[in-house]
């Protein structure tokens, strides 16, 4: 396995913040509606970056390290399309219009950069000096699988109850005027005090909701990744393929967002994918094998989630066909 020094890790955060500043002061440094076409060439983008990535890392460091880095990728891809819909609820909730929904994604997942790091660090840390974390981390997957399954995710989100929020309106100054008079600002100055905007509310709950995805899906990343490798690899491969994830979300939203119900089935996809996770994550703490293996190959694993991902994917693009075309009649 190659040695991972800290170059790499100033390399990759070099990458990170020269796109993000890109990003924001020059291919979007203005408020509009991005269209179908151009969500879907930047998604095109972002997914493109990553498969270079991948390439690289697979050259790098070999087959299984590029094989985990794209297990993780699918995964927190997969994770992020649900998280699409939790979006959806809190623009609507908050009555945001589209064109300044961008700039609250983009800085929320600026926050989410800098959370997922945070918890990756201390996932890894903590497996690596207590090796029974890798039986709750996998029981909790299990838990929160038997949840998505049940529920989906987009139904469990109440943004009227988020504690966050609440507390930002008892704290905090907050302009009475809508989104028609601040735009996109955060803050404004009246009467000499600083007040915070509506817009600033909906960034909170929307940080505050990524911690819930972090939670998720943390475990579930660090899981997907051998447990041979060392502690440095795998919070290197956990973080980036989170990253790369990340940087695509904000595209990918606004490609599906107005396609909610297509994805119906998607959740029991990623349900099955968490307990799948969950499950390897439990045996290889409980079923004594070689010291220096693992019990289920990256190949397999990799092999396993892109099949559960595909079939909830395609069930949902079928069934949704079926009942269009049972419904025609009706008209």
């Amino acid at each position: 396995m190659p040695e991972l020094v800290l170059w790499h890790w100033l390399a990759f955060g070099t990458l990170v913040v020269t796109l993000l500043t890109l990003d924001l002061f020059v291919f979007h440094n203005k408020d509009h509606a991005p269209s179908l076409g151009e969500s879907a060439w930047w998604t095109i983008f972002w997914i493109g970056l990553a498969v270079v990535f991948n390439i690289v890392i697979w050259w790098w460091g070999g087959a299984e390290i590029g094989m985990a880095f794209l297990a993780g990728y699918l995964i927190e891809k997969s994770l992020s399309m649900d998280n699409i819909f939790v979006f959806v609820v809190i623009f609507r909730f908050f009555s945001v219009p589209l064109m300044y929904q961008y700039r609250v994604l983009f800085w929320g997942i600026l926050g989410a950069v800098f959370m997922r790091l945070a918890f990756i660090l201390a996932g890894v840390e903590l497996l690596h000096n207590f090796e029974w974390v890798a039986a709750v981390f996998g029981a909790f997957l299990v838990y929160t699988a038997y949840k998505l399954f049940l529920h989906g995710g987009a139904d469990e989100v109440h943004p009227e109850k988020n504690i966050v929020l609440k507390i930002a309106r008892r704290i905090f100054r907050i302009t009475k005027d809508g989104h028609e008079k601040h735009g996109n600002a955060f803050f404004v100055r009246q009467d000499g005090l600083i007040y915070i905007t509506p817009m600033f509310l909906v960034l909170l709950v929307v940080e505050s909701t990524d911690v819930v995805f972090a939670v998720d899906s943390v475990p579930a990343v660090i899981g997907v990744i051998p447990s041979t490798f060392e502690p440095s690899m795998v919070m290197f491969i956990a973080f980036t393929s989170n990253v790369f994830a990340i940087l695509g979300l904000r595209a990918l939203y606004f490609l599906l967002a107005g396609m909610v119900e297509v994805f119906k089935y998607l959740h029991f996809g990623l349900a099955a994918v968490l307990g799948f996770v969950g499950v390897k994550m439990m045996a290889e703490y409980f079923v004594e094998h070689e010291e220096g293996t693992h019990l289920v190959p990256t190949w397999a694993s990799l092999t396993v989630i892109a099949a559960l991902l595909t079939m909830s994917i395609v069930a949902s693009i079928v069934v949704g066909r079926t009942e269009e075309t049972h419904a025609e009649p009706e008209k």
